[in-house]
Parts: structure tokens; sequence; C-alpha cells
């Protein structure tokens, strides 16, 4: 049974699909993904049938006019669509379809940074005097001719770089070619906060935003201080400091909300924020759009928790707990900047994480082919494309291996281009690709389509508090999902080998990592017998839509 009075936001009902657009389909045989491939795709996301994956909400990374030196993210023009991606028209169409089809299209926002080529910065580097100069963030050298501090850029090197004409140094948390914005500056904040009513009045439902945790700096421009925990033989070479100083400073919380003003200016719109927090910084990004509760940061602590249901218990049972009554959680497997899950995890691994990311309250957030079991790509310095990086972090980071092209088959370029792709696909694209996986009932991609067609239909999951639940094995962890309308059991065996839990109500048993459509019969009371790295989903009320 449904609530029929309940109108619920699309995103406390939607799973969110995160397109890197240079590798997803490639519609002009250049080798690069385009807007017209994301087009003549989509249906694979949702068609409206239990064919299609059926997510809600499509978030692209930046096709924004751009140097791509760091591939999207060095932004010359925030209004413009890059050639490589197409063109506005095409934008528009895109935006139509996916409309069309009942989903939603979120935008990255780049807010901490531009292209170097930007034509703020084109203007600010011409003196010291000109308009746009307080724009960016700049420094004189010490008496010395050396740096204002030592502040190290994310990718590696130092945080600032001299400008010979004018005789300081600007600021750049990422690449020299990414010069900071400077967030004090109020008119920087209403161009920038222009960018967001832009594409808003484009027709774009929300925004994913970039890096909020760099926006505010400390002013004096302290040093930070050394890492105790740095090594150099295992640790990026940006990890040298401890980022007291270089990161987020007071502050932060007003801009996100300001963010959230314009968003509540349009009806139905979600931002999501991009920052590596524990619980505690999570819970205060939250309360920055209190005004408007149309914002969460992404939770991306799955990523990195070590591999034990305890563990996995403990830590989302505190996340849940630390929510208010309008946030709304989110969890994160992956993503274009982080290893590919299967890869990190192991096939069987991944595969319980996504069934129990897909059980879970809130919002899933799915990188494009994690849905298949796609593995890392196999990198080398003469077919990388992360140049720029390389150059400054060495071999410690590679993000091409998690951006190579999506395999629609096993034959010429995995159906992605025509051309030579931009990357080369992953080895085991053969086995990992969606022609194939379609025609396979227990495949990755069958698991996926199932959990998310029915976590629309059952009220429980899509709607149902969590609460985790003692299940007499520290080796499963177990919870329930419950709603006026129903209640479901989740149980999650961590282990590699088989594990045994008593209940005194189960259900009928209606999915599973091994068997993805359950068999439907009810088990009373007694044992269940969960094979390694089973997850099962039980049901004790039928409330499907």
């Amino acid at each position: 049974m449904v609530n029929p009075k309940r109108h619920d936001p699309w995103y406390r009902k939607a799973v969110l699909y995160q397109i890197y657009p240079l590798s997803w389909a490639d519609s002009n045989g250049d080798g690069y993904g385009d807007l017209r491939g994301i087009i003549e795709r989509l249906d694979y996301l949702n068609d409206g049938t239990a064919g299609s994956l059926g997510v809600g909400a499509i978030w692209l990374s930046p096709i924004y006019r751009s140097g791509l030196a760091d591939w999207g993210y060095d932004i010359i023009d925030h209004c413009a669509i890059d050639p490589l991606f197409g063109t506005m028209a095409d934008f528009d169409v895109l935006l139509r379809e996916v409309h069309k089809r009942g989903m939603r299209l979120l935008l990255d926002y780049v807010p901490n940074h531009t292209s170097s080529k930007h034509s703020w910065f084109v203007e600010a580097r011409k003196s010291r005097g000109n308009p746009k100069r307080d724009w960016y963030i700049w420094a004189d050298p010490k008496p010395d001719g050396s740096m204002p501090n030592n502040w190290l850029s994310r990718f590696g090197g130092p945080m600032w770089t001299l400008d010979d004409a004018t005789g300081q140094y600007y600021l750049h948390t990422f690449l020299a070619d990414q010069p900071d914005l400077n967030w004090r500056n109020p008119e920087v904040r209403a161009a920038m906060l222009e960018v967001l009513r832009f594409w808003l009045r484009r027709g774009v439902d929300g925004f994913r935003t970039d890096a909020v945790t760099a926006l505010i700096k400390d002013q004096a421009l302290r040093n930070d201080p050394p890492n105790p925990d740095f090594d150099p033989a295992t640790s990026l070479p940006s990890l040298a400091n401890l980022r007291i100083y270089s990161n987020v400073q007071g502050g932060l919380g007003g801009l996100v909300g300001s963010f959230c003003d314009v968003l509540a200016e349009k009806e139905d719109t979600f931002l999501l924020s991009e920052a590596y927090l524990n619980i505690s910084g999570l819970k205060e990004l939250y309360g920055a759009c209190e005004r408007h509760p149309i914002h969460a940061p992404f939770n991306f602590n799955l990523i990195t928790l070590d591999w034990s249901a305890e563990v996995y218990r403990q830590f989302i049972d505190e996340y849940e707990g630390s929510l208010g009554p309008n946030d709304w959680p989110n969890y994160v497997l992956g993503n274009h900047d982080k290893q590919r899950i299967a890869t990190r995890r192991g096939q069987k691994r991944a595969r319980l994480l996504a069934f129990l990311q897909m059980t879970l309250r809130g919002l899933p957030v799915v990188y494009a082919g994690e849905e298949l079991g796609l593995e890392n790509g196999v990198i080398s310095t003469t077919n990388e494309r992360d140049i720029s990086l390389r150059k400054l972090q060495g071999p410690l980071l590679k993000r091409d291996v998690s951006r190579t092209p999506m395999p629609w088959s096993g034959g010429y370029n995995g159906g992605f281009s025509e051309g030579s792709p931009w990357l080369p696909l992953s080895p085991d694209y053969a086995m990992h690709n969606v022609e194939l996986e379609e025609r396979q009932p227990e495949s990755m991609l069958a698991l996926y389509r199932h959990l998310i067609h029915l976590r629309a239909a059952c009220e429980p999951l899509a709607d149902g508090a969590y609460r985790s639940i003692a299940g007499g094995n520290p080796d499963v962890f177990v919870f329930i999902r419950e709603a006026p309308w129903g209640k479901c059991y989740v149980m999650l065996n961590f282990a590699n080998t088989e594990q045994r839990i008593s209940l005194r109500e189960i259900g009928i048993w209606i999915a599973g990592t091994h068997l993805i459509e359950g068999d439907g019969q009810p088990h009373d009371q007694g044992e269940i017998r969960l094979k390694a790295y089973e997850g099962r989903l039980y049901e004790l009320m039928r409330t499907l839509k």
C-alpha cells in the first residue's frame, strides 16, 4: 500500500547515475564521448520499462568550454558547451530527451577555480590595478623572492605560481592552469551565482558542486603544519602537510547556503557537494542549507571502510543517527577520481556492496560501469591522458584507470566509438559489457536493474526508516527498512565462508545477490544459511505499487 497523499521530491525516490561524458558514447567517431552519444544511449538508463536500468537522475561531469588541462575542470566559459562535446543545441535536445523519459539532469558546478585562459583571469593578470585582479588570490613573494607560504597543491607541487609580468604569485589548489577564485570578493560571488541561474533557466534540475572544501582559505596565509604520518615512500606528495590553513575555513556553510538560496528559486532542485569528510564534517555541511533542505554532501566513506560487517554497521548507524529530519543520506561506491569498486574490492565483494547500497535509505549514486562490474583500465605512460597529474604526483595516483570508455558490446572498441578511443578500454570489457550482460539473468547488470526497479516499487526500500539489528553473527550485517505500509529485512554476509543466522521473523525472500529474484516463499523463524558474500532481502508485507 502506498500513501496517496505524499508528494516527495524526486531525489528521495531516485538513483543518481554519473556519466563521465568523454567516456560514455562517441557519436561522430573522433574517439571522444559527446552529447549526441549520450542522447543515443538514454534508453539504456530509463525507457520506462523494466528492461532499462531504471535510474531517476543523471549527473554529467563538466561539458563546458575548457582548456582540457584537467579534462573539463579548467573552465574557460561556464555558460558555453565545449565543441568537443557538441553545441548548446545538442544540450537542449539532451535535456529535453532526459525529461521526456522522466529523469532529471544535474550538471557539475566548479566554483573554486577557472581556467587560466578564462577571460576573468586574462584580465586579472594584466596589472595589479586591473578591476578583475581581486577576483583571484594574489600574494607578494617573501623578501628572498620565495613563495608566500608552504601550501601544497592537491595535485602535488606548490600551490603558488609566479606571474612574471606583475611580480606576484597566484594561488591554485589544483593545477597552475586552474587559478583559484577569491570567494571573499562579493563580485565573484554574484558572478558565480549567476552561473547557477543561467543553467537553471535552461532547465537543469540541480548540480554537483566540485571541491567545496577548497573555497575558503586562511586570509593570513599561515603555513600548514607538517603531516606527522607522511611517508615519502607510500604517501602522495600533496599530503606532506596537514591542510589546516589551505583548506576549509569559517564561512563555507554560508557559501553553500547561498547556492541553495539560488536553487530554491526553482522548484524541485537538488544540490550535492563533493566533500571528503567524516561524519561530524558531513553533519556540519548538511546544516549549510537549513533554510532550503535541498542539499547533501557526498558520503564517500564506504569507499575506504575496513572490510567488516561490524565496521559497516557501526558507520551506517552513526551516519544515520547524525542526520536531521530533513537531511537525506546518500552512499557512493566510486567515481571518476577513484579506482573502480570491482578492482578495489573484487567482483564478489562489489556485488555485495551494490546490494547494500541499493537497500539502504537515501540516494544511491552509481558511477557508469559499476553496474557492469567493470574493472580498472590498464594505463601506461604511452596511453595515459592525465599527464599533468602524472608529472606532479608520479605513479601513486592514476585517475585514467576509472575513466576508460563504457563498453556497450564485446566487439570493435566495445561499441564506444568507430574511431580510436581517447583512452583504451578496460581489458575485461569482453566479459563486462552491456550487450553480454543483458543476456545473462544473473549478471551484475541484471542485479542492478532488478534492485533499482524493486527499490522504486517497494515502499519500505524507497522511503522506509533504517534500523540495524543484532543477528548473533559478527560476520553478518542485518538491518530493517520499515515504513507504515511495509517492512523488509536485509542480511549481508561479509565473510568468504558460509555463515548462519537466526531471526524470529523473516518473511518472504524476494531478492538476493546469488539469486536475483528470490524464491518468493515464506521463511518462518529458524536458521538461514548465507553463502560467502551473499546478501538477501526479505519482505514481511507486500507493498509493491
